[in-house]
């Protein structure tokens, strides 16, 4: 990543901590700051950077190992054609959690969290008229539905990048992706936990210095149970109508961890 574009995602990091989401605009008796709790480097931390990696788990496509490694400074995820997950109608290559020396970071109810970093998406990872996730928000365990994905869908035709909000039935934003091919992506996400109507999400891509979205929705359901964990890669189904799987990756960087204390 440059140094022009790191400094842009740093200078939204230290900004105002009343633009954090679910924030009142009235100053608070202590003022709440963001403090970094997670700042892995893909040549000194690699996978260990993460709290599980589920590469291949249903060992469908041994020639491709491994699919997810470091390259350079970046995490890269490789996705093939032939690849499958252990429920076979769909693929996933993903990591999950933020671990740190002491353990991993839990994120529980009633916390606010804020990730940066950023992406790369290359013009063969395409948006797809089924599901296609590069991010998700779940909770841990079998067969838990995502609180949040970041996708990427076909909206009568169009190619385009959206963050829903799956157990509150809400679409935060979406935006088109094909101008974010082959370029890389600044992304800002923040999940106040909450449940019923106490959670909040924001959620902000960059382009250079473009804003190319920047959306907030409050009063949404952000928890489960337990706790709530992040995860990147690509999952998606092959259920797609519109001949848009290929064989493809993903790219991440400069991957950060904020609590608001």
């Amino acid at each position: 990543m440059s140094t022009s574009r790191r400094a842009l995602l740093g200078a939204a990091v230290s900004g105002a901590a009343g633009a954090a989401v679910g924030l009142s605009a009235a100053a608070p008796a202590h003022a709440a700051s963001w403090q970094q709790k997670w700042a892995p480097t893909a040549t000194g931390d690699g996978l260990g950077a993460f709290e599980t990696i589920e590469d291949d788990r249903a060992d469908s496509h041994p020639a491709g190992h491994p699919h997810i490694y470091v390259t350079g400074d970046n995490w890269r995820f490789n996705m093939h054609t032939v690849d499958r997950d252990t429920s076979t109608d769909r693929q996933r290559q993903e990591v999950t959690g933020l671990r740190t020396g002491s353990g991993y970071l839990k994120w529980t109810q009633g916390q606010t969290w804020r990730i940066t970093y950023s992406m790369y998406i290359p013009g063969s990872l395409k948006a797809t008229t089924t599901f296609t996730h590069i991010m998700q928000m779940k909770q841990p365990g079998n067969g838990t539905s995502p609180i949040v994905v970041q996708s990427l869908r076909r909206v009568n035709g169009v190619q385009t990048i959206e963050l829903n909000l799956p157990i509150a039935g809400v679409l935060v934003g979406r935006t088109d992706l094909e101008p974010l091919h082959d370029t890389w992506t600044d992304v800002d996400f923040q999940i106040k936990v909450g449940d019923g109507t106490a959670g909040s999400v924001r959620w902000t891509l960059k382009s250079g210095s473009t804003t190319v979205i920047d959306k907030t929705k409050t009063g949404v359901d952000t928890f489960l149970a337990d706790r709530v964990r992040p995860k990147w890669g690509i999952y998606r189904s092959l259920g797609d109508t519109s001949g848009s799987l290929q064989d493809t990756y993903l790219l991440l960087t400069d991957l950060r961890g904020y609590q608001l204390v």
